[in-house]
């Protein structure tokens, strides 16, 4: 990926500074860790949520501790690397457990990272998802949200093969369980104050369709957003990408 390339998708996504907190299902990691890698500048890498144990891949210092001593031990590290990866340990083996929302701003702060990159939400591998009442996990003062969805769940049945929280995602999209979802649907739910936009906050909302690895699955993302614009003015841009391609950016659609 060209380095002006890079630049484009962080300055497309929002993602340069402060907390950057990512929702919703379909590539949340996979773009966390995109990110951390493409940023120029000093990066915190995180999550308030489960997540499973950092990538080998991740060229960050990794750094778990308990609540009291995880701020100091983030500071210390980001002394002597670009970016640190940092989660406190979870009893249950192969992950780690995350922060409460509330301190990733003071070690975002302590560390002198320019962006702090949040996984906030969790959605079991599954390609679309609803939060339910206490979902997502996203700091009060969060600068930028990015509600993740899959285009490969169009054209699937609504099902919990490829959702997480089926009955939350139909009550907001208006796709029954077992119907086929249509760019109509994910639309409904990327500008539902009760779907993607839950819990933002006054952080900048930018929403990202991604997995679009063909025609088909552009032209529908491209239906997707245009109508989610048309729904809501809390955001005024949706990035179409392919997060695992080598040029992961493909269209940003505005007003």
């Amino acid at each position: 990926m060209s380095p002006a390339a890079s630049q484009e998708l962080l300055d497309a996504l929002h993602a340069r500074r402060g907390l950057v907190c990512l929702v919703g299902a379909g590539g949340k990691k996979t773009t966390l860790y995109r990110l951390a890698g493409i940023h120029p500048g000093r990066v915190g890498i995180t999550s308030t949520v489960f997540i499973p144990m950092f990538p080998k891949s991740l060229e960050a210092e990794v750094v778990l501790a308990e609540e009291p001593q995880l701020e100091f031990a983030v500071a210390s590290a980001a002394e002597r690397s670009r970016a640190v990866a940092f989660a406190q340990p979870a009893q249950k083996r192969g992950r780690r457990a995350g922060l409460p929302p509330a301190l990733v701003r003071p070690i975002h702060a302590a560390a002198g990272f320019e962006a702090t990159l949040v996984k906030a939400d969790g959605a079991r591998s599954r390609l679309i998802k609803a939060p339910a009442e206490d979902e997502p996990q996203i700091p009060e003062d969060a600068d930028t949200v990015i509600p993740v969805v899959s285009a490969a769940a169009f054209g699937e049945p609504l099902s919990e093969r490829i959702a997480h929280r089926v009955e939350h995602i139909a009550a907001v999209s208006g796709a029954a369980p077992g119907a086929v979802m249509t760019a109509s649907h994910v639309a409904r739910l990327l500008s539902s104050e009760q779907g993607a936009l839950r819990s933002v906050g006054t952080a900048t909302v930018v929403p990202l369709i991604n997995m679009i690895d063909d025609r088909e699955r552009h032209a529908l993302a491209r239906e997707a957003a245009l109508e989610a614009l048309a729904l809501t003015r809390r955001f005024d841009r949706v990035v179409l990408a392919s997060m695992r391609a080598a040029e992961p950016l493909i269209e940003v659609l505005g007003r």
